[in-house]
């Protein structure tokens, strides 16, 4: 007969600790090592790097960004870096992404090994902190174990941790954050069981049970959420999802306990996970300003000094009263009517086609390369080198249909398991349509990428079925086949994602669609 002590620990993690760890490592340096391969190519400033390359380095030496001269890319490529102008630069992001990728600078300098260095740090984590989910998620070693082999060969993950843009740093803490979360649902658990064994009880009997107001793990996800707060503002929605989803884990658990009115949850447990996760993440978030508060050159600086009579500056001081007004530029910026109706792009991409992966991003194009150039062998036509960030095509449509079933799943069968990763998903990827009269990038969709190979490594798992059953050899040829075809289907398009030489016959090849060019 099942305990309540035991249902409290029920589906604790197996004790591979040390197998796990040589797992998880070892999946991580082999991604961090295909993915430095070639990381200065292209040797220029890709896409929306002419912005936060040299905005880095900005704050790198003076703390806020500033604006370059008209030609500062093709100097800065050079060697010529010294093209910074007096005048500070507005900007649309915080500065926490910018000041991790003013790190490789600080390591490596003004040039492009400098400026991805970061990313490529980042990119490689973001997969250690999916196989350490996807393994608690599910208490499998295996499901973390494949969960991070398909986001190692995932194109776009790949793509992003190769290039100095900020989603991969955004990306990263999230799911670490997450991971801390689910750690702490784990936690908070397993304190009521021991609260239960250390009084000899059966259960709460009634009672509220232990208050448990400090909670580590939950502390760490408040500073990650930060962090990646820090870096988009749209990770604020993650926050949300799961601040609520947090306290309802907590009342579920003392529900199983015993706790006759685990609604009090929503009184006790809930301010404290307010203040674990959003007032610990506001402190974060304003940490990562310090660089642009301790200068008084930054753009809107002296907004305090000029305006005393400012409400915000009467109450909060000039330094904060300035930081408040940014942020309203920055936002307005962001909602104003010029993006509405004047902002168009190339590469835009409505995100109701992000999980189809319908329209990809050019990252870097060199056309026109003419036979004998570069070792461009192609006869009667010319050859060329891009970067699309694109996502491995069999993975992801793989992906989305393991996200239908693990719907059901979670709602038929009530399998809270894929709950996070659903509403992971969720979260980071359905707030995208309040804004899609505006240019939306396909590549937004890393910060979905970790949760939908989890969703899909975990309903692979599931289907493959115990050791014990008797279709579990034909069932693991079917899986085995489903990840080596996404494994040879990367290395196809692993040309475009890595600036290589191809012809444009070969280059065609790999656009199966017309939207993908």
């Amino acid at each position: 007969m099942t305990t309540t002590i035991d249902a409290l620990e029920e589906g604790r993690l197996k004790r591979d600790g040390w197998a796990s760890w040589l797992i998880t490592f070892g999946i991580t340096c082999f991604a961090y090592f295909l993915r430095a391969v070639g990381l200065s190519s292209p040797h220029r400033l890709a896409f929306d790097e002419t912005y936060y390359a040299k905005d880095a380095w900005s704050i790198l030496l003076h703390g806020y960004e500033r604006n370059w001269a008209e030609n500062a890319n093709d100097q800065i490529l050079a060697g010529n870096i010294d093209q910074m102008l007096d005048t500070p630069s507005f900007v649309a992001h915080p500065p926490l992404g910018k000041l991790m990728i003013a790190a490789g600078e600080y390591l490596f300098g003004m040039n492009p090994l400098g400026w991805r260095f970061a990313a490529l740090i980042a990119g490689s984590l973001l997969i250690l902190f999916t196989i350490r989910l996807a393994r608690r998620l599910s208490r499998s070693t295996m499901v973390g174990a494949l969960a991070g082999i398909l986001l190692t060969f995932d194109g776009l993950e790949f793509v992003m941790s190769r290039i100095a843009l900020l989603d991969i740093f955004q990306a990263l803490f999230a799911v670490a954050g997450l991971s801390a979360l689910a750690a702490d649902r784990d936690w908070f658990r397993g304190k009521l069981a021991d609260h239960l064994r250390a009084k000899d009880l059966p259960d709460l009997g009634g009672a509220f049970g232990p208050l448990l107001l400090f909670r580590p793990w939950r502390i760490v996800a408040g500073l990650l959420f930060g962090a990646s707060c820090a870096v988009k503002w749209n990770s604020i929605f993650v926050v949300a999802v799961f601040g609520i989803l947090t306290v309802v884990w907590d009342l579920g658990a003392r529900r199983l306990a015993g706790a006759h009115r685990p609604w009090k949850s929503l009184l006790i447990d809930a301010p404290f996970a307010f203040v674990q996760l959003v007032v610990v993440g506001l402190f974060v978030y304003l940490a990562s300003w310090l660089p642009w508060l301790r200068t008084s050159g930054g753009w809107g600086r002296d907004y305090g000094a000029h305006h005393p009579e400012d409400r915000v500056v009467q109450w909060f001081g000039e330094s904060l009263g300035s930081l408040w007004n940014y942020h309203v530029k920055i936002y307005e910026f962001h909602v104003g009517e010029h993006m509405m109706q004047t902002a168009t792009h190339t590469y835009e991409a409505h995100p109701a086609g992000w999980l189809l992966m319908l329209r990809s991003t050019g990252i870097a194009a060199e056309n026109g390369i003419e036979p004998g150039q570069q070792g461009c062998t192609a006869v009667g036509t010319t050859c060329l080198r891009v970067v699309s960030a694109m996502g491995t095509p069999i993975l992801w449509w793989a992906a989305a249909v393991a996200c239908v079933v693990a719907l059901w799943l979670w709602i038929a069968k009530r399998d809270w398991r894929f709950s996070l990763p659903l509403l992971a998903i969720a979260s980071t990827w359905l707030p995208w349509f309040r804004y899609a009269d505006r240019p939306l990038f396909f590549f937004y969709a890393i910060m979905l990428v970790p949760f939908t190979v989890t969703v899909l490594a975990m309903v692979l798992v599931r289907f493959l079925g115990p050791a014990d059953h008797p279709h579990r050899r034909r069932r693991a040829v079917i899986v085995g086949a489903i990840v080596g075809l996404i494994i040879l289907n990367f290395a196809f398009f692993y040309p475009i994602y890595s600036d290589a030489l191809l012809t444009r016959p070969q280059w065609l090849m790999r656009m199966w669609f017309g939207t993908w060019i």
